[in-house]
C-alpha cells in the first residue's frame, strides 16, 4: 500500500517516535475546508424556526436564546477543531480520541434546547455512542496488538494483511458508524435536526460526511484493498 495511492503526492512526515505524522494534498484540502466551514459557523447568527401548526393560520416561531447561542457556538467551534484534528492525524489512536470528541460535542450542540423530542433524540444518540465506543478503541487496541504500531504511515507499509488485523478494522467500522450517526444509526440523529440552531446544527451533519471519507481511507490502508 502506497500512501500516494490515495492521498496523493506525500509532502512531507513529521516522526514522533513510532507515531509518523504525513502530510497529502487529500488530508490538507479536507484539513482547510473543514477550518473554513468552522470560521464560518463561528461567525453566523442562529435563524429563527418557523413552525406551522396544523388546521389554523397561526405560526409558531422557536428561537435560539443568548446563552444557549453561546453554548453552541463554543461547541461547534470545538467540533470543527476535532473534525480538523482527524483529518491530519497520522495515528489511528488518535483518530478514535477525535471520534469520541465530535460525539460527546454533536450531543452537547442540542443538550440546551427545550424540545423534548429533540432531548430524546440526543439520549438515545448518545446511548449509541457510547456503546459503539467499545468497539472504536477495541479495535484499535487489536491493531495495535497484531502490528505493533498505530501508525497509519507504519501500517501503510506493511505487505501482508493478517485475520486479527481485518478483525479489528471491522471493529474499528462500527465503533465509526455508532460515533458518527451513520447508517444503521442515523435515525436518532436525523431526529436532532429538527430543532432550531443553523447552522449549529450543519457541523453535526459535516463532521459525519468528512469522518467518513478519512475513516474509508483508514481501512483501506489497514486492510490493503489497494
Amino acid at each position: 500500500m502506497d500512501i500516494a495511492n490515495l492521498g496523493g503526492d506525500l509532502f512531507g512526515v513529521i516522526p514522533l517516535g513510532d507515531i509518523v505524522l504525513y502530510l497529502t494534498p487529500f488530508h490538507l484540502f479536507m484539513a482547510v475546508v473543514m477550518l473554513l466551514f468552522t470560521f464560518l459557523i463561528s461567525i453566523s447568527k442562529t435563524e429563527t424556526q418557523v413552525e406551522a401548526s396544523f388546521g389554523s393560520l397561526e405560526d409558531k416561531k422557536v428561537s435560539v436564546g443568548l446563552s444557549e447561542f453561546k453554548q453552541r457556538r463554543f461547541l461547534s467551534i470545538i467540533c470543527g477543531i476535532a473534525t480538523t484534528g482527524a483529518m491530519i492525524t497520522g495515528d489511528l489512536f488518535n483518530f478514535t480520541l477525535f471520534m469520541a470528541l465530535i460525539g460527546i460535542v454533536n450531543i452537547g450542540i442540542v443538550s440546551a434546547v427545550k424540545q423534548t423530542s429533540v432531548l430524546n433524540a440526543a439520549y438515545q444518540y448518545g446511548l449509541i455512542a457510547m456503546m459503539c465506543s467499545l468497539p472504536l478503541f477495541g479495535g484499535a487496541a487489536i491493531i495495535l496488538a497484531s502490528t505493533g504500531t498505530l501508525s497509519l504511515f507504519e501500517l501503510a507499509n506493511l505487505t501482508t494483511t493478517s485475520p486479527m488485523m481485518i478483525f479489528g478494522a471491522i471493529l474499528l467500522l462500527i465503533g465509526i458508524m455508532g460515533e458518527s450517526g451513520v447508517a444503521p444509526f442515523f435515525a436518532t440523529k436525523a431526529e436532532m435536526f429538527r430543532t432550531a440552531g443553523s447552522p449549529f446544527i450543519v457541523i453535526i451533519h459535516l463532521s459525519s460526511l468528512f469522518v467518513i471519507i478519512r475513516a474509508i481511507e483508514i481501512l483501506l490502508i489497514i486492510i490493503k484493498v489497494i
